[in-house]
């Protein structure tokens, strides 16, 4: 499995998530903004948390304009697969990959603590290491992380499965306790909580380790 991970200036947790990807055996890339080319046979793009461009304008809408996002937009389009976690979910739904937007949080305070989240559906790469209906506990570091959607979208949403976390105590005032949501074709992925660091027993917890063990199966085998 290869896989390739964006790096943004104020980009903070991109070697975690190349730590977590390495964990589970994927060769992975580190891919600077300024690139307009991805590597050949990248299998997994992911976007990782952090406070690109120091968050100016609107968080992730000067890294949605950048040029690796052109080609992460065809890789998606592709039929690639992406991940965004965090800043990563906020640049995914600025490049308009996923719907819904992510705006300050409800308290207007910056959150960092772990946070019991209930999984929604296990039919997907990234969760089909976890039971639907199942409680797993992820860090969540963040101030922008309130997902907005209307009553339509997330009708659509949850219509169509494409819900795959959410809140058992929303933090941070998402419609819905949404914490992630899936693509229409379940190969992106964006959510706020970080399964990154919560994929090694010494960050204090391995919860999130099956979110990577799932994607290296799927794609390994594929």
């Amino acid at each position: 499995m290869k896989a390739a991970v964006l790096v943004f200036p104020g980009s903070n947790c991109d070697r975690d998530l190349k730590v977590a990807l390495e964990a589970v055996g994927a060769e992975v890339t580190m891919v600077w903004h300024k690139e307009s080319a991805l590597p050949d046979g990248v299998d997994l793009v992911g976007v990782p948390g952090g406070f690109s461009y120091g968050d100016y304008l609107r968080c992730g809408a000067i890294a949605a304009n950048s040029p690796i996002c052109a080609e992460l937009k065809r890789h998606v389009d592709r039929g690639g697969y992406a991940l965004g976690i965090c800043n990563g979910f906020q640049i995914l739904t600025e490049t308009r990959i996923l719907p819904g937007a992510l705006i300050r949080n409800a308290g207007l305070k910056y959150i960092c603590k772990h946070v019991p989240l209930n999984v929604q559906t296990s039919d997907s790469i990234f969760t089909q290491g976890y039971n639907a209906g199942a409680m797993v506990s992820i860090p969540i570091a963040h101030h922008d992380g309130n997902y907005q959607a209307d009553a339509a979208l997330r009708a659509d949403l949850e219509q169509a499965d494409r819900i795959a976390f959410t809140y058992e105590h929303n933090p941070n005032g998402s419609a819905g306790d949404i914490a992630g949501v899936l693509s229409a074709n379940r190969r992106v992925l964006g959510m706020m909580p970080h399964p990154e660091r919560a994929a090694d027993a010494g960050h204090g917890g391995t919860e999130g380790a099956a979110l990577f063990t799932g994607i290296a199966g799927a794609l390994v085998a594929a």
